[in-house]
């Protein structure tokens, strides 16, 4: 564990196994921070070199007074990235951070090997799309208190003992304008591509195959009509909550591994026909 100056910010960094296996991105989402990767990351490091971030502002990271947005949070990465010489990574992102791996794909796709979103932040639409405006002034106004609230009502009944109190504490933790910044930057902002219409233009920007993970069945429709790259795919898993990856951590770790066992898969078949 180790925090990286990388000039723009400094980010508290975990990481684990072997430093010449193949690279493995942990990203955490909104008030969040990479502990919620721990037994992921332990899981998978027999295999990979996995790197788990704070994201700025969140956790032990840095705290900017500005600039607290997926955008930043993506060239933040590719700075990591080149600074452990680890890349290109599987990038893996939850909720906002899923937003952050694909504008990290698309920005730095050298840094990028293949991409898996987990129930990500792009794709709002209607009644959740109309709300964003009351939401983002909540933020503002009254911070991780209106955000620790928004996340307790992110959870199943199925969802892990607990799980849904360290949220709610991690929430509560993030400093207030960080909370406003993250979500303005998600859906507002110029640049944004939260909403469904600006995430279909930059989700077929994406060069590397993906893997999208959606508790919403017509979340999960709609990202289908995005793929172009061969070996893409878009996944349901119902009745989970947002926190899928908590909520079925068995499940995900043989997700990922899966996952990179088929890109590793692809990668031969493309050297053998370049051969």
């Amino acid at each position: 564990m180790t925090t990286v100056d990388l000039g723009r910010v400094r980010l508290f960094c975990t990481t684990l196994g072997p430093a010449d296996a193949p690279g493995l991105l942990l990203v955490h989402g909104w008030g969040g921070d990479g502990r919620e990767w721990s037994p992921h990351a332990e899981a998978l490091a027999e295999a990979f070199r996995v790197i788990v971030p704070d994201l700025r502002g969140h956790g032990r990271s840095e705290v900017p007074t500005q600039g607290n947005t997926p955008a930043e949070m993506a060239e933040d990465l590719a700075a990591l990235i080149d600074a452990l010489g680890t890349g290109p990574v599987i990038a893996v992102g939850h909720s906002m951070g899923g937003q952050v791996v694909n504008l990290l794909a698309v920005h730095h796709p050298h840094a990028v090997r293949s991409v898996v979103a987990l129930d990500p932040a792009h794709g709002a639409h209607g009644t959740e799309a109309d709300g964003v405006p009351g939401r983002l002034a909540d933020y503002r106004e009254n911070g991780a208190r209106a955000a620790a609230g928004f996340v307790a009502g992110a959870f199943s009944p199925h969802a892990p003992p607990g799980l849904r109190t360290a949220h709610e504490r991690t929430m509560l933790g993030t400093p207030d304008h960080v909370i406003a910044q993250a979500y303005a930057g998600m859906y507002t902002e110029p640049g944004a591509v939260g909403l469904r219409p600006h995430s279909e233009v930059y989700l077929r920007r994406r060069p590397q195959p993906t893997l999208t993970v959606w508790t919403s069945q017509e979340a999960a429709a709609w990202e289908r009509g995005c793929l172009h790259v061969p070996g893409s795919r878009v996944d349901h898993w119902p009745g989970t909550s947002h926190y899928l990856h908590e909520e079925q951590v068995g499940r995900t770790i043989r997700l990922l591994r899966d996952w990179a066992a088929q890109a590793a898969r692809r990668s031969g078949t493309e050297r053998t026909a370049s051969s």
